[in-house]
């Protein structure tokens, strides 16, 4: 049986958070990067990404974070990642994504961090 793999969609004023539940692996990364490119293609920059109900993340899953990263910050925006389990953000850790992204305790905190730093427009 396959592993099971959402994206949950939401938004808090100018921010989309995408909420991650199940295995997030070489399978389940194109729903995923899919999920990115159209908050990118709609021009919104400024993601949150939800990991409480993310249960395991591959190299696919984090590549998908570094394939975006760039082009977001140039277009002024950013992504945050949130509510990491143990497990995952011990992946997170191995790889660096602690120096390359903010990865703050819950989804409030990651509203904040948006919060304290003012968009291009502001």
């Amino acid at each position: 049986m396959a592993n099971s793999f959402s994206v949950g969609r939401s938004r808090e004023g100018d921010i989309t958070v995408l909420s991650l539940n199940g295995y997030l692996d070489a399978h389940t990364a194109p729903q995923f990067e899919k999920a990115i490119q159209e908050e990118y293609d709609c021009e919104r920059f400024r993601i949150i990404v939800n990991c409480a109900g993310l249960t395991y993340i591959s190299s696919a899953g984090l590549g998908v974070f570094m394939s975006f990263i760039e082009d977001i910050r140039a277009a002024h925006g950013d992504i945050k990642i949130c509510s990491v389990s143990e497990t995952v953000f011990q992946v997170f850790e191995i790889l660096g994504f602690p120096s390359l992204f903010d990865i703050l305790p819950d989804q409030p905190a990651a509203v904040q961090r948006f919060a304290d730093v003012p968009t291009k427009e502001d």
